[in-house]
């Protein structure tokens, strides 16, 4: 796929982004101040989370996800096509991230308690140095119940938002589109959160929720497609892996090169965590996302640079997948702007290899995750298309630099999905 107008409908494939640039030639909208910033806000309230969520406790109130090597996933994919293996292959699981079992849980919860220390410290029951234990009281549950917290979603970021927010007192509203599965509306409503059902997508539940929202002057809503607090949220990753990276003594550079690939809905997540990594490691990080073969919206909002004016249904894609943590018709138009020149691609995949992946990962390793989450395994396809030879050859990574490669498939959700829902 050499321009947008050759992504093809229903199939799998690879776009190849023009406007990416070299590190040192590309331009940083958010600071490394404001992700530091972002950083040191969770770990103010790490002691809040230990005491409030006890599967935080055994690593301190930090809501943070294993890396580990899927070797013999990887073995599997590559004898499956008849193919070497260009490297060793990881999953990021933030399917099993706790308290939301989503990578949701890193920029929504982040953006309810950066509301919630706001609204603290401005009314004067909290102080910056405080132990934020004290949040778990009755004084502030009782405080926060005054105030609502909203959003629009397919899914997990409304369990990351709803979960938060109700565990800190405040009233929350969440705004589903018909995409959304049923087990996620109904633990919403077992944690206290009012869910609002529409029979459209995920672009007309936050278009409502937003409207909503505005009536109520005690009411935050939480922007999935213009939030900067919410990418914050997600680039907190980048340090963190790079922290799990030297832990395994794995080097990243232009010899030892790092490949990662994350799964794209209105594009927040997948956008904050590689900003992250290329703030971190420039150059010798490639960073593509993963979509559905008939919701690529972040890839037509990049391609065409119409950005969140870019409907997947106008150039003739259904906008139809059961990855319903993707199903976004709209990418947003902050990440995608931001994106634009740091993205090296985007994979399409189909619904039915979404299912394979899924399959051959519980097969291979034992690890269950949603279709969402699988989508991340297209980039494992990187040398079976023309144009990913191409990007190798340009980049400089050759076979001695592919074989000490590191691929890291971002597992993005999964672990809270019902057993039968599963099978």
């Amino acid at each position: 796929m050499k321009s947008f107008n050759e992504i093809p409908h229903g199939a799998s494939g690879l776009w190849i982004n023009p406007y990416k640039k070299p590190s040192a030639q590309a331009e940083y909208k958010i600071s490394d101040a404001q992700i530091k910033d972002a950083q040191d806000r969770l770990l103010r309230f790490a002691p809040y989370i230990a005491k409030k969520f006890s599967e935080t406790a055994a690593n301190g109130g930090l809501i943070e996800s294993e890396l580990k090597e899927i070797s013999r996933m990887g073995e599997e994919i590559y004898r499956s096509r008849g193919e070497k293996s260009p490297g060793r292959l990881f999953l990021k699981a933030d399917s099993h991230l706790p308290i939301a079992g989503s990578v949701k849980a890193r920029g929504g919860i982040y953006e309810v308690l950066r509301h919630a220390e706001d609204l603290a410290v401005q009314n004067g029951l909290l102080s910056y140095g405080d132990d934020y234990s004290i949040l778990a009281g009755e004084k502030f549950t009782k405080f926060f119940s005054d105030y609502t917290v909203q959003v629009g979603s397919t899914g997990n970021l409304g369990l990351s938002i709803g979960i938060m927010s109700a565990a800190l007192g405040f009233k929350v509203i969440i705004h589903m589109s018909a995409d959304a599965k049923q087990w996620k509306k109904d633990l919403l409503r077992s944690r206290g959160a009012e869910v609002i059902e529409y029979p459209s997508d995920y672009t007309q539940a936050v278009k409502n929720g937003r409207l909503n929202s505005q009536k109520d002057p005690n009411s935050y809503f939480v922007d999935d497609e213009k939030s900067v607090d919410l990418f914050l949220g997600y680039a907190t990753a980048g340090k963190r892996l790079k922290a799990q990276l030297e832990k395994q003594n794995i080097t990243v550079d232009r010899a030892h090169p790092l490949m990662v690939y994350i799964p794209a809905g209105v594009g927040g997540a997948p956008g904050g965590i590689s900003y992250s990594l290329k703030r971190i490691y420039g150059d010798n990080v490639h960073c593509f996302f993963a979509e559905p073969a008939e919701c690529p919206s972040v890839l037509l909002g990049i391609a065409t640079q119409q950005h969140e004016n870019a409907d997947v249904r106008e150039y003739g894609f259904s906008g139809k997948t059961k990855a319903d943590g993707l199903a976004c018709p709209r990418p947003s138009g902050l990440v995608t702007g931001i994106m634009t020149q740091q993205l090296s691609g985007i994979f399409t995949v189909t619904d039915s290899e979404l299912s394979a992946y899924m399959k051959m990962l519980n097969g291979t390793e034992g690890i269950r995750v949603e279709p969402s989450a699988c989508a991340g395994f297209a980039g494992c396809s990187l040398l079976s298309f023309e144009n990913g030879r191409e990007y190798c050859e340009k980049h400089g990574l050759d076979e001695n630099a592919l074989s000490n490669s590191v691929h890291i498939v971002w597992a993005t959700g999964g672990s809270m999905v019902p057993p039968g829902e599963y099978e």
